[in-house]
This record gives structure tokens, C-alpha cells and sequence, in this order.
């Protein structure tokens, strides 16, 4: 009877596992259509070379914006780019705006005639034909705006592959895509393929011009404005060192964690269910055995085992690392839980910054 306790475990594990096979994926193939690329900088010049590399391979315009950058970011764009990138001077931050969603909305600006907009960040790779193969799933699933969601590199293993994992666990995709509730949304920043009349009804970056998550502000935005979303596994096509350093990954969180979840005890709700769900079971595994209680103990290593097994699931269809990262599942929630916290302390401290600019 006790065994009826892992219903919620196995249906999580199952729901992962329906969505891994569901999950999207461009391959190899071309576009006609007017695209733009537009990758917006600000003091990247130590890591924006490979980026804007792979980008001389895609098809389509390349826009640059130099947000305000303090190193030769600039100088670097133009040794690299040549006559085939188009470079700007980011206009000061007008008050009301966060940097990325200004910095984007002017790249926007750029590219009237674009009939498609790829946004993509300095630290995202591309592989050859990735844009003209995202632009082409888009078309053919019949959404405004795609996020393939890149794989992962860099520091951060514990922990970056939560993302993926939460959605693949917690968010049912195909009903994300038919839904038109703009709570039911999510998106990936790093890389966005978006229909440029789309992105105009949904009122562009102007619409999440203050929104921390100017990402998933832009897909709730669409949904608004009536149009679709879809995520994609785009690990094939890319690449993505978001953070370099375990400092990096700390202030990176910090910055966007608390934006997450809307409320501190939404948050709160959130990090306790899953501390039940997935780092406590090792625990009472260890304490059951302690004290002779064999037939808990295989209860709790089993819904261990299925925590696991999303995790599993989830790096093979995201391209991700499944040995050892998938075994230390409660540990990356236990981080997670942290990093939660920590967030929202220095948000009410008033310390947040990013790139130089408060938060």
C-alpha cells in the first residue's frame, strides 16, 4: 500500500519523458525570408569573438549594438565583422528601461524590413545553417515566436541544467503552444526567433521594457497579443556558456531568481516542494535504514531513482551530461534552494546589479 506514495514521482517521470519525446527539434535546412540577426553587447569583448564567428556563417543580416561598453568591444566587432556586420551606438538608457530590453528594442528598430528577428547573446555559438533551420521549424510548427533552448557549457553543471529540466518536468509543451493564457509561457533569451509582424503586435521589447525576465515577458507578450510560442531542443545548433566562473553563475541568479516566482512565498512554496520531492529522499533513505525501517527505506530510494531518472531524461534530450550530474539531482536542488534565497535577500537589499547597471 505505501507503495501508492510514489504517485507523484512517477508521474512527474512520466510527464518528463512524454515531453523529452515531444520536445522540438530544427534540423538542417534553408529560409528565403528576410531574416535579421541582432546580438546586442555591452563589455563583451573577451568572449563575444566566437559568437560573432559563427554568425558570419548564418544567413542574414548581422546588426551589432554597443551598449555602452567600456572595453573595445566595438573595436573587436569591426576587426572581426568587416563590411558584412552592421555596427551601432546604443543611445543612453532612458529612464523606465532595463538595459537588455532597450538594447534590443533599438536592434529591432534597425531592421524595419526584417521579416524575421533572431536575437542572440554573446555567449551562444551557432553551428552552420542554425538560424535558417530555427526560422524554418518556426514556420512549420505555426508560432510567432521559437526558443531552442541551446546546450549548455561552462560552469554551472550542478545547476544549469534545472532549467531544461523544469520545463521538460513541470510544463506540459503542446499545451503550452495551444494555450492562449500568458501564464503559461516560457522562453530562453539566449536565443529567440521571432515573426517580425508578431513582434510588433505584442509591442516589441517596449512591451518588457522594465521586466528582469525580458525573455519570457516577450512570449507572455505575444500570447497577449494572440499570437503562439513553442520552446526547441536547440542543443544541436548551439552552444551556450552562460557563465564562466562559479561568481559569474552566483551573480547571474541573483540578479533574475527572485523575478522568477512573482511573490517571496510563491517562491517560498516552490523551493520547499521541491526540497520534499527531490532532496529528501536520499536523506530519509540514509535515516530509514538507520533505524531498521527497510521497507520506508526502499519507498524513499525509489522515488530517488525516479528523480534521477528525469534527470536522466532530461540531459539526453537536451544534450546536456547525464554521470555524474543526474546522481547529485538533491544536491543541485539544494543549491537551487539557496541561490533562491540569496536572491531575494539582496533584492530587498537594494544590491542587485548587472554589467554595471543596478537591477
Amino acid at each position: 500500500m505505501i507503495w501508492f506514495l510514489l504517485l507523484p514521482w512517477v508521474a512527474l517521470t512520466a510527464h518528463t519523458v512524454v515531453n523529452a519525446s515531444l520536445l522540438r527539434r530544427p534540423k538542417i535546412d534553408k529560409s528565403d525570408e528576410d531574416i535579421a540577426i541582432l546580438l546586442p553587447l555591452r563589455n563583451e569583448a573577451d568572449r563575444v569573438e566566437p559568437c560573432l564567428t559563427s554568425l558570419l556563417r548564418q544567413t542574414g543580416q548581422i546588426h551589432v549594438l554597443d551598449d555602452g561598453s567600456t572595453d573595445d568591444t566595438a573595436g573587436l566587432v569591426r576587426k572581426i565583422g568587416g563590411d558584412r556586420v552592421h555596427l551601432h551606438t546604443g543611445a543612453p538608457l532612458p529612464p523606465g528601461w532595463l538595459g537588455k530590453p532597450h538594447a534590443c528594442q533599438q536592434l529591432a528598430d534597425l531592421a524595419p524590413d526584417a521579416d524575421v528577428l533572431v536575437f542572440v547573446d554573446a555567449d551562444v555559438v551557432l553551428e552552420d545553417a542554425a538560424v535558417a533551420s530555427a526560422v524554418a521549424l518556426m514556420r512549420r510548427a505555426e508560432v510567432t515566436l521559437l526558443s531552442p533552448y541551446p546546450r549548455i557549457a561552462g560552469a554551472g553543471r550542478l545547476v544549469q541544467p534545472l532549467l531544461q529540466w523544469s520545463w521538460l518536468t513541470f510544463l506540459p509543451l503542446r499545451a503550452m503552444e495551444r494555450s492562449p493564457r500568458p501564464s503559461l509561457a516560457a522562453a530562453g533569451g539566449q536565443w529567440l526567433v521571432i515573426d517580425r509582424n508578431g513582434y510588433r503586435k505584442a509591442g516589441g521589447h517596449a512591451a518588457v521594457r522594465d521586466d528582469i525576465l525580458e525573455d519570457i515577458g516577450l512570449a507572455r507578450a505575444v500570447k497577449r497579443s494572440g499570437g503562439r510560442i513553442a520552446l526547441a531542443d536547440g542543443s544541436r545548433f548551439a552552444t551556450c556558456e552562460m557563465y564562466r566562473s562559479w561568481r559569474e553563475l552566483t551573480d547571474g541568479y541573483a540578479k533574475s531568481l527572485w523575478a522568477s516566482f512573482g511573490t517571496r512565498s510563491a517562491a517560498g512554496i516552490v523551493v520547499v516542494l521541491l526540497l520534499f520531492l527531490y532532496a529528501t529522499p536520499p536523506l530519509a533513505t540514509a535515516a530509514f535504514l538507520a533505524t531498521g525501517h527497510v521497507h520506508w527505506s526502499l519507498v524513499t530510494l525509489a522515488a530517488y531513482a525516479l528523480g534521477v531518472t528525469g534527470r536522466t531524461v532530461t540531459a539526453y534530450a537536451t544534450g546536456g551530461r547525464p554521470w555524474p550530474d543526474a546522481l547529485l539531482h538533491p544536491a543541485s536542488i539544494a543549491v537551487f534552494a539557496w541561490l533562491v534565497a540569496r536572491s531575494f535577500h539582496r533584492h530587498r537589499r537594494g544590491t542587485l546589479t548587472w554589467r554595471g547597471r543596478p537591477v
